[in-house]
């Protein structure tokens, strides 16, 4: 059975966001029979029990074998362009060191030649055997020779750092086409039946390969009322053979191996057995407590949208499953197998934006600008990290979670410093025991919010009343003014303030707090 070698150039992949399905497509003119048509080379790290054959003309697919393409070097023409220039500039490198090791050398004769004449001229001198115009005749002629073989070492020196700077992005180049630097591939030998002379048999071969995957990025962006998302796919690959433009494919779907529908293991009550206590240790072998943070995004006044038209982007066409999604770009991206990400618009979303402010005076006395948004699209947004924007100002880095159709996310978009807030203590008084009494402590302090922003605006206000952990301490509120939109059972408090501008509006918190005789109070703050 003879061998027919075919061309087939990738066409399109389906990429996932752990792996990748490769199309290959090429045709044949093949006469009457059995014949084997060779594909190659195909990446070495492919999936081979996901090889299927398929395609068109008057031929019947006997069977598909995989093989092993062995070679003496990688024939990919990037890898080996970059091999062979990694070779010259090894040469070249070595060439510079020879030069500096003779120029040095020289540099040593010249020295011990001045050192054993000078001593010559020096008796010559004193005998009146030379003239003193002679010797320094020679001392310039050495120092000359001197002087200009530095200067070639230093010229040598620069050429060393020019060239190793080079080779080192040699090195990083060949680093990142680690996948193709693997002299061997695979071949796919297609058997194939032919019913007629002269019959021209195109090919579609497709495969799995592991080592790609896309994630998704985004861009959000507050204009007015209204929080434009653009959705990224970042698609990158280190397969072993490169992505030309294509079509390509984004799929939400995760194929896997083999799944199977949980099973339920039996649910076990058991008497409770405390486990022995371990001798004390140090605190410091495990550090101490790390004090929680809360990193306030940085914002900016926003600004007025241009009244020109907007650039329009080009958004993919997308295809809904019964359990995924699959999305196509509307622009060819190629994909070289270096693992550097390139980015595909997947869609651009106009969502509804509720904008009110938040503000936790007890902890820092400003106040956040942020928007509640609903997706009214019909896509589920994937997690992935997302870039927020006021207008035209950066204001915050974020990561969406998973975000279903219908469904609400709420976006900081940082300090409005036209919003003033204070929170002090008001009033302050404790009585101290007396014989078989309680100690009470009452306090009392005043939030002020005042807008100072040209439009109305809704401040949610959160505060907090402290909570007893011990009959001994009792509280008992004494003044909330005006009453809490919301209270938990832990004592947090949320009032919302609707304020016109130039308004200003104020908040009443006060409290006392009982202790039985003999308590001490801990956990207090002002």
């Amino acid at each position: 059975m003879d061998i027919a070698e075919i061309e087939a150039p990738v066409v399109g992949v389906t990429v996932y966001p752990d792996r990748a399905r490769v199309t290959r497509r090429g045709s044949v003119r093949l006469a009457a029979g059995e014949h084997r048509v060779r594909v190659a080379p195909l990446p070495l790290h492919l999936r081979r029990d996901s090889i299927r054959v398929g395609g068109r003309g008057a031929a019947t697919v006997l069977g598909v074998d995989v093989t092993t393409w062995r070679q003496a070097r990688s024939a990919d023409a990037q890898v080996t362009a970059l091999e062979q220039r990694r070779r010259e500039l090894a040469d070249a490198l070595a060439e510079v060191g020879d030069a500096d090791a003779i120029e040095e050398q020289r540099a040593e004769f010249l020295g011990r030649l001045a050192e054993r004449a000078g001593g010559t001229y020096a008796r010559a001198l004193a005998a009146g055997d030379a003239a003193p115009a002679d010797v320094a005749a020679f001392t310039e002629s050495v120092a000359g020779q001197l002087a200009e073989s530095h200067g070639r070492r230093r010229g040598l020196a620069r050429r060393r750092t020019e060239l190793a700077e080079e080779l080192a992005a040699v090195e990083r180049d060949l680093a990142a086409a680690q996948g193709k630097r693997a002299p061997d591939r695979l071949a796919a030998e297609v058997a194939v039946s032919v019913e007629v002379d002269d019959a021209e048999v195109e090919l579609e071969l497709t495969y799995l390969v592991d080592g790609a995957g896309w994630q998704p990025s985004y861009d959000l962006r507050l204009v007015d009322e209204t929080m434009t998302v653009t959705w990224f796919g970042l698609v990158s690959q280190s397969t072993g053979e490169d992505w030309p433009e294509c079509e390509l494919r984004l799929s939400t779907a995760r194929p896997a191996a083999a799944t199977a529908v949980p099973e339920l293991s039996p649910w076990y009550l058991d008497r409770f057995r405390p486990l022995p206590v371990p001798p004390p240790m140090a605190a410091a072998a495990f550090g101490g407590p790390v004090p929680p943070g809360a990193a306030a995004p940085a914002g900016g006044r926003p600004r007025a949208a241009a009244p020109a038209q907007r650039v329009r982007e080009s958004v993919a066409e997308v295809e809904q499953g019964v359990s995924a999604a699959t999305y196509r770009p509307a622009r060819a991206v190629a994909v070289p197998a270096d693992g550097s990400a390139h980015r595909a618009t997947i869609a651009v979303l106009e969502l509804p934006a509720r904008l009110d402010h938040v503000t936790v005076p007890v902890r820092a006395a400003e106040a956040h600008l942020r928007a509640t948004v609903r997706n009214t699209s019909t896509h589920t947004l994937l997690p992935g990290p997302a870039a927020v924007f006021h207008g035209a100002d950066f204001v915050a880095a974020t990561r969406l979670k998973t975000w279903a159709p219908g469904e609400e996310t709420e976006l900081a978009l940082g300090v409005d410093d036209r919003l003033r807030v204070e929170r002090k203590l008001h009033r302050r008084t404790e009585t101290k025991a007396t014989l078989g009494s309680t100690r009470r402590r009452d306090v009392e302090y005043r939030i002020t919010v005042a807008n100072h922003t040209p439009r109305p605006a809704t401040v949610e206000v959160r505060d907090q009343l402290p909570v007893s952990r011990d009959e001994g301490v009792v509280v008992r509120e004494t003044v909330l003014e005006p009453t809490p939109a919301e209270r938990t059972e832990l004592g947090e408090l949320t009032w919302r303030l609707p304020l016109a501008p130039g308004e200003s509006g104020e908040v009443a918190l006060g409290f006392r707090v009982e202790l039985a005789k003999g308590v001490e109070l801990t956990g207090w703050r002002e």
